[in-house]
């Protein structure tokens, strides 16, 4: 387990990278490879500025920033293993896996973002299909209206009572008064009519 590690907001903050500097992280991170805490400490002390530095550039927001130091410098204890100072100072490893740490989070927070942005527009707007399933049922009931207009008023009223408030022919015939073979004839009629043209026939 890491030691216990002060933020990196009070820990070597305001204290720019020195001379020297570079040499004493190799060592000590060859020291936290093998498992050294006091080496981690120091090591903690002496990069935690410049690391909170570069991260505060690219994340910009301090919490943040400081949520995102923290880890770097943590994830030095468990990554130390993996420094080959045949590459480079242990320094500029350092900074580099604090870049693309800051990237991460800056690119994790925008596409949280947009997806937050995408929920919202949803939410708002309802989908294509169904605007397009309202303005289609919308359009047929305009249609249907305007063939039953076309309708003689028997003729309206049997199919209206029949198809749209469920009544029987026999019922319709009752309560329209009329013998039952009318109120068939007429429906008949008016079927056919409406038929043609909702067919666009007529």
């Amino acid at each position: 387990m890491p030691p216990c590690a002060p933020s990196p907001t009070r820990t070597g903050r305001e204290r720019p990278a020195e001379k020297g500097d570079g040499v004493e992280a190799d060592e000590l991170l060859t020291l936290v490879a093998d498992g050294d805490q006091k080496a981690f400490e120091e090591l903690y002390g002496l990069v935690s500025g410049p690391v909170f530095g570069l991260v505060r550039r690219v994340v910009r927001d301090p919490a943040q920033s400081e949520e995102v130091a923290q880890e770097v410098l943590l994830e030095l204890w468990r990554s130390a293993a993996r420094f080959d100072p045949g590459r480079g100072s242990a320094l500029s490893w350092i900074l580099t896996v604090a870049h693309r740490r800051a990237v991460d989070r800056v690119r994790s927070a925008r596409a949280a973002g947009e997806r937050e942005r995408r929920e919202a527009r949803r939410a708002h707007h309802p989908a294509f299909d169904q605007v397009s399933e309202e303005v289609e049922a919308g359009l047929e009931r305009e249609w249907v209206r305007r063939c039953l207009d076309r309708l003689t008023a028997l003729q309206r009223q049997s199919v209206t009572l029949a198809y749209y408030d469920g009544y029987t022919y026999r019922e319709v015939a009752e309560r329209l008064s009329l013998p039952l073979g009318t109120v068939k004839t007429r429906m008949r009629d008016g079927l056919g009519r409406l038929r043609d043209c909702l067919g666009g026939t007529a």
